[in-house]
């Protein structure tokens, strides 16, 4: 388990680099893709980061200024923006992971779908318990 996270952390910014930005900003970024149609405000993101809203605005900033998002009015309130990624921006990203994910969807059709709901219960999970020890280390 801890040699699949380090080896994550260290894909996480070899890909950032490759894409032109820090891994905090890719991470960023993620969470903008993941966010999908429902777009972010940046007090949004701050909270999926777990940044100051001043850390994220220089985020965004950066992002921006690399084509990878835009701002956009917010439309139930017009002082407020929302986050959207730049469609080239996603092509991107998409083509460097793709492979990856190609090879990942190939490995999970070696395992049955009970396999594959075990699967998805332990990340679901573990992703909760993950998120909610980091709460309680922040916590102290």
């Amino acid at each position: 388990m801890d040699h699949v996270i380090a080896t994550s952390m260290v894909a996480q910014q070899e890909m950032a680099q490759r894409l032109g930005m820090n891994a905090s900003d890719l991470t960023c970024f993620g969470f903008i893709l993941e966010a999908g149609e429902n777009l972010l405000t940046a007090g949004d993101l701050a909270t999926r980061a777990h940044v100051t809203t001043g850390a994220v605005t220089g985020i965004v900033n950066r992002l921006e200024r690399a084509g990878y998002v835009t701002r956009r009015p917010d439309p139930s309130d017009r002082r407020r923006v929302r986050i959207a990624a730049v469609q080239a921006a996603v092509d991107r990203v998409t083509a460097l992971y793709g492979p990856y994910y190609a090879r990942l969807t190939e490995q999970f059709n070696d395992y049955s779908p009970a396999e594959i709901a075990v699967l998805n219960d332990w990340f679901t999970r573990t992703g909760k318990l993950m998120s909610d020890y980091l709460e309680e280390v922040r916590g102290t």
